[in-house]
């Protein structure tokens, strides 16, 4: 044994003369020498490395005394050297995931060998066949080595360098590689979360759009039922590309704002079909975010908040929510709106006041949508009377065209579901000639008389027809063919049809006439 010690140490004695001899030892590094590294430098490396190899020969299960050997190998060591030491590492511990992707990674990144990669990828998912990190790395590895290729080709491609017979596979440079991956992780690991790594992993590269619509349309149609899948749906909208014409702030603002609001709507439909706690926790979080940026946002999370405190059945907190939201928001229509739905469902009195202080506040020509939800509860908790008395006002005689329009058909429904035939003809009368009007005013009468069974219920539905046609007819083919269906019936005169359509090639317009001349056609030879 003390042989074999003092055969080592006399063993460095050329390298330490040569050392004597130029006058380094410390000085070398800094002032740059170069000269004799192979008399010098090669032997001292080779023993250092003798020593590691005999080091973790006898303690294999040091995990960090081979990741020290690594680590010495990179910044001295050759090529095949550290091949060689992670195959060592590999053998005595395949059971360590994490090492199998750092061999994988130097091998790519160090050794500029991309088969060794891939063929050290392919055994380290046989020891670990659903092992997600493994998968994330192997799947970035192949993205990685296409973006090399493509370099390459550009670069000869630049330098006009005939290539020969040798070809870049369009596959290859396309990722098809990286997506034969893709496919073998998505059926050995299950989940949204998952899927999403991945599709944030070809995010980083600007080759691979139909990669990432392919992983992006899997995990719609796979995952539908994760809260994952529509949190990251959602904040896909925010992080939506705006329009670079909007240079203004006001017009970024609004950009952010129209984004915000449909991140919303996502993530209500997704409420809609998977009413759980990390649903909303997802869609709560969101808005907390938003809110602590100092955007616009706080109507939103008020809104969020009555959501989460009507699902929980905290129907009392969600009444006083409400309130203090309109309180707070008082010029916001969306609060007032959702404010007062609030209150209609869970028939709090304070509706009624509240409807009037809405109505005070919130611009006329907007108010629309809060005219039919106070309609929609006067029907159901105040006297007829209070509510006739609403529609006559409203629907009559209101000064903006949008609400008079609207209600009259409201009002209409109403009066014969309360009341009957007698009552909706009473009324469709009494407004037949206070426009404006929609079509939507007569169709719902037409719908009625054609209910009714009386021998005046086609001279009545003639005189529907025409007030609509009065109104509409120059644009609208239906009106002009559901006429003419009614001619036709059992109880219309057939011989009027001919007079009808030429009225309708004369009245229509543009389009409208093509496609009456069609669906009148089509009629005609049996077709519809």
């Amino acid at each position: 044994m003390a042989d074999y010690v003092q055969q080592r140490l006399e063993d460095r004695i050329p390298g330490l003369e040569q050392l004597e001899r130029v006058g380094l030892f410390t000085r070398k590094e800094r002032i740059g020498y170069q000269f004799k590294r192979e008399d010098i430098e090669f032997p001292i490396i080779s023993r250092v490395t003798s020593v590691f190899r005999r080091a973790t020969t006898k303690w294999q299960e040091d995990v960090q005394l081979w990741l020290s050997h690594v680590a010495f190998s990179k910044k001295w060591g050759t090529k095949a050297q550290l091949s060689k030491v992670f195959s060592s590492m590999l053998a005595i511990h395949p059971d360590k995931p994490s090492l199998w992707i750092m061999a994988a990674k130097c091998e790519m990144e160090d050794l500029d060998s991309s088969e060794s990669a891939r063929h050290l990828f392919l055994r380290a998912l046989r020891f670990h066949p659903e092992n997600k990190k493994v998968y994330q790395e192997y799947f970035r590895m192949e993205l990685m080595h296409a973006e090399k290729l493509r370099k390459q080709q550009h670069e000869l491609e630049l330098a006009k360098i005939d290539l020969g017979e040798y070809e870049f596979s369009p596959e290859i440079l396309s990722g098809k590689l990286a997506e034969v991956v893709y496919r073998d992780a998505k059926q050995k690991i299950k989940g949204a979360e998952f899927m999403l790594s991945l599709l944030n992993i070809a995010a980083i590269f600007d080759f691979t759009k139909e990669l990432q619509d392919t992983i992006l349309q899997d995990l719609q149609k796979e995952h539908t039922d994760d809260s994952v899948t529509w949190d990251f749906m959602a904040r896909r909208e925010l992080e939506a590309a705006g329009a670079p014409e909007l240079r203004s702030a006001q017009g970024r603002a609004s950009d952010t704002n129209r984004r915000e609001e449909r991140c919303c709507a996502v993530y209500e439909e997704g409420l809609r079909s998977l009413n759980t706690e990390p649903m909303w926790t997802c869609y709560l979080t969101f808005c907390l975010d938003r809110f602590k940026r100092k955007t616009n946002f706080a109507e939103l999370k008020q809104k969020v908040s009555l959501q989460v405190l009507l699902s929980s059945g905290e129907t009392e907190s969600a009444a006083q929510v409400a309130i203090a939201a309109t309180k707070r928001f008082s010029q916001s229509l969306e609060t007032w709106n959702l404010s007062l739905q609030t209150l209609v469902h869970l028939e709090r009195a304070e509706a009624g006041l509240l409807f009037q202080e809405a109505l005070k506040n919130v611009n006329p020509k907007d108010s629309l949508s809060l005219w039919q939800l106070q309609a929609e509860w006067n029907m159901v908790s105040q006297t007829p009377e209070e509510t006739e008395a609403l529609f006559q006002v409203r629907a009559a005689a209101d000064l903006i065209p949008a609400i008079s329009a609207a209600l009259k058909e409201t009002y209409l429904e109403w009066a014969y579901k309360t009341s009957g035939y007698k009552k909706a003809r009473k009324i469709f009368k009494s407004l037949h000639e206070h426009r404006p009007f929609t079509k939507a005013f007569f169709t719902k009468m037409i719908q009625i008389e054609k209910e009714q069974v009386s021998f005046k219920t086609v001279f009545n539905l003639r005189d529907y027809y025409e007030r609509a046609l009065r109104e509409f007819g120059s644009s609208d083919d239906d009106l002009w063919m559901g006429y003419i269906r009614e001619e036709l019936g059992a109880h219309g005169s057939p011989e009027n049809c001919g007079k009808l359509h030429w009225r309708a090639i004369k009245s229509l317009v543009g389009e409208s006439v093509e496609r009456f001349t069609t669906q009148y056609t089509l009629m005609q030879t049996g077709h519809i």
